[in-house]
C-alpha cells in the first residue's frame, strides 16, 4: 500500500507541475499608446507615473502623428493600440475616419471648449508654441536667427532642420506657421511653398521622427520645434540652447489624445487618459514646459522659465478644423513640389 501511495503522490505532484507549466500566465496590466516617445514632451516621466499610480504598463512608442494615424487605419479591423497621442489635426481626421471612440475622461468639464470634440472622440492634454530651437554652440559664432527670413540666409546652409511636414504634425505646424507669417492662409499655401522652395538651396535636414537629440549633439543646429523641447534642453539637459519666436509670427497648437475604436484594452486605456488630465499628470506636462490644458496647473517656477509674454504675443491660433481639412491636400502638394 505504501508503494501505491508513493506512486500516486508522485503522479499527483507531476500533474500539478505540468499544470503549472502550461497554465496561462497572469496577464500584465497593459495599454498600448501610439506616439508616446520618451524623448518628446517628457513622456518618459509620464509613462513611469502612469505605471506607479495605476499599475498599467504603457510601452514607449516612437511613431509620429502621421505614422500613428496610418497604423490605426491599417489595423481598423483588428486594432492594436488602445490610446493615441497626436496633433489636433490628426485627432480630427481620426474621428472623421471612424478610428476613435467616444470617451469623456475625468475632469472633462475643465477642458476648454474648442480644445475637445463634443462627444469625446479627442481632447487636448497640453499645447506648445512653435519656434526655433537653436543650439548656440553649434552655430560656431553665427548670430542666433530671429526670423523665418533669416533661415534662408546662406550662412545657415545645412544647419536648419524640421520634421517632415507631410508626415509629422510638428512639421505641418511649421508649414502652417511659416505660410501664415508670409501672408498665406489655410486656403492659400502659396507663400509657404515659396519659402520651402527657397529653403531647398540651404539644404535643410528633414527627419521624420523627433530630432531632439540631433539638436543637442549639434547635428541640427537650428531645429523648427516647440518651446517645451527647447526649455527642456536648456533647463534640464543644461544645453546652450535658445528658443526664438520668429519676428514675423508663429502659432500655438494643442496636442490631443483619443481612445481607439474597439481598443483591445479599453478599460486600461481609459485609466491612462484619466491620468493625463489629473493634477499629477498635468503637473508633469507643466514641469516639462508644456501648457497644460487645465488652467492653473503651471507652477510659478516653470512659468519663470518661459520667454516673456511680449514674445508669446507673436504666437496666434488658427481654426484647427480648417487646418485639419487642409492637411491632406497640403501633404500631397508638398510631396509633388518639395520632396
Amino acid at each position: 500500500m505504501t508503494s501505491i501511495s508513493s506512486t500516486l503522490l508522485r503522479a499527483s505532484m507531476l500533474a500539478a507541475t505540468l499544470f503549472a507549466l502550461h497554465a496561462p500566465v497572469q496577464a500584465q496590466e497593459n495599454a498600448i499608446c501610439y506616439n508616446c516617445p520618451p524623448e518628446w514632451a517628457d513622456w518618459s516621466t509620464q509613462l513611469k507615473a502612469i505605471k506607479a499610480k495605476t499599475g498599467i504598463n504603457v510601452p514607449a512608442d516612437n511613431k509620429n502623428s502621421g505614422q500613428s494615424l496610418a497604423s490605426m487605419a491599417a489595423e481598423k479591423a483588428n486594432p492594436v493600440a488602445d490610446v493615441v497621442y497626436y496633433g489636433v489635426t490628426f485627432g480630427i481626421q481620426a474621428d472623421r475616419d471612424g478610428l476613435t471612440q467616444a470617451y469623456k475622461p475625468a475632469l472633462w468639464d475643465q477642458i476648454p471648449t474648442g480644445m475637445k470634440d463634443p462627444d469625446g472622440k479627442w481632447f487636448a492634454i497640453h499645447s506648445g508654441t512653435l519656434g526655433f530651437m537653436v543650439n548656440v554652440d553649434a552655430l560656431n559664432g553665427k548670430p542666433v536667427p530671429q526670423s523665418w527670413a533669416d533661415l534662408l540666409k546662406p550662412e545657415y546652409k545645412g544647419m536648419v532642420g524640421y520634421l517632415d511636414p507631410a508626415s509629422a504634425f510638428v512639421g505641418y505646424v511649421g508649414a502652417v506657421a511659416v505660410n501664415r507669417a508670409m501672408g498665406g492662409t489655410l486656403d492659400n499655401f502659396g507663400p509657404g511653398f515659396e519659402w520651402f522652395k527657397k529653403m531647398r538651396a540651404n539644404q535643410p535636414i528633414v527627419p521624420k521622427q523627433t530630432a531632439y537629440a540631433r539638436n543637442l549633439s549639434g547635428e541640427i543646429p537650428i531645429l523648427i520645434d516647440y518651446d517645451f523641447n527647447a526649455y527642456r534642453a536648456k533647463y534640464k539637459d543644461s544645453a546652450n540652447v535658445a528658443f526664438v519666436i520668429p519676428s514675423e509670427g508663429t502659432i500655438a497648437v494643442p496636442y490631443v489624445m483619443s481612445l481607439v475604436a474597439n481598443a483591445p484594452h479599453a478599460e486600461n486605456g481609459k485609466k491612462v487618459l484619466d491620468f493625463t488630465l489629473s493634477d499629477e499628470g498635468q503637473a508633469i506636462w507643466a514641469n516639462a514646459f508644456l501648457r497644460p490644458v487645465r488652467a492653473g496647473t503651471v507652477s510659478p517656477e516653470a512659468e519663470k522659465k518661459f520667454l516673456p509674454a511680449a514674445d508669446y504675443a507673436r504666437a496666434g491660433t488658427v481654426d484647427y478644423a480648417q487646418m485639419a481639412a487642409a492637411q491632406r491636400g497640403f501633404s500631397e502638394r508638398y510631396a509633388k513640389e518639395i520632396n
